[in-house]
């Protein structure tokens, strides 16, 4: 039987703008002959990141790369 489950953990992330500065950050691998010229190394394997995704570190310190608009839909700002 399925049942609804609620995410129970916050968060950090960060929207991945292309800057230098991220792609320092991140160690992320540009390479400008893919179609997405951007990659992030996850615990998955590379993965692709555009700009305006975000760039999520979860409980464990590991970063995955979500979509703008499905991270729009699933999370929302704690506020301080």
């Amino acid at each position: 039987m399925i049942k609804e489950y609620r995410k129970t953990a916050t968060i950090k992330a960060e929207q991945f703008d292309g800057s230098d500065e991220m792609i320092n950050k991140y160690h992320i691998e540009v390479d400008k002959a893919y179609e997405c010229p951007f990659r992030l190394e996850t615990q998955d394997g590379w993965l692709g990141v555009n700009i305006h995704d975000w760039i999520v570190a979860g409980i464990d310190g590991k970063h995955w790369p979500i979509a703008d608009d499905v991270f729009k839909k699933t999370y929302e700002e704690v506020e301080d």
